[in-house]
């Protein structure tokens, strides 16, 4: 008698829970400062040895800035192109218009815009993630975007890979 395991759940196109989009934030927040990280460094030294000087340190505010252009431009372009960031692809949720469909560049530019004032008031912006029927948050409601499970993409993906490799 052969026991096979019991299918996966199927979460596609469910709400995302607040503790996958916090994580997939965080993974983000990680990822997009230690990009901006490298890219400053090798800016810097490349700057240094080709004018031979240092930088001065009177540019810090220019780089913070900077690093505010960088972290719009990175969730702007990811939610704009794909729907997600590396860190939602990791964990298999997907930002779309509310209707299901692919959320556009515009509707990812008016998101990224209001993200930060989600974290205003002690993160009052997030309070929909955690009470509201379809965990919405307030970046979502003015993007009139939805937040949701893909994985049952992620794991076509992943079977046909480990087809190809047998």
């Amino acid at each position: 008698m052969t026991q096979t395991a019991p299918p996966a759940q199927n979460l596609y196109g469910h709400y995302a829970g607040v503790a996958s989009r916090t994580l997939a934030l965080v993974i983000d927040g990680l990822l997009s400062f230690g990009l901006y990280t490298i890219g400053t460094a090798s800016f810097t030294w490349l700057f240094d040895r080709v004018f031979s000087t240092h930088l001065n340190e009177n540019t810090s505010s220019l780089w913070g800035v900077a690093l505010i252009a960088w972290q719009f431009v990175y969730f702007w372009y990811c939610w704009g192109a794909s729907g997600k960031t590396p860190g939602a692809a990791l964990l298999g949720i997907q930002v779309v218009r509310q209707d299901g469909h692919r959320l556009g560049f515009g509707r990812a530019f008016i998101r990224t815009l209001v993200f930060p004032f989600s974290f205003l008031f002690f993160g009052l912006g997030f309070l929909g993630a955690l009470f509201g029927k379809q965990r919405r948050t307030l970046h979502d409601v003015a993007a009139h975007s939805t937040v949701i499970y893909d994985w049952d993409a992620r794991a076509a993906r992943l079977r046909f890979l480990a087809r190809r490799t047998s």
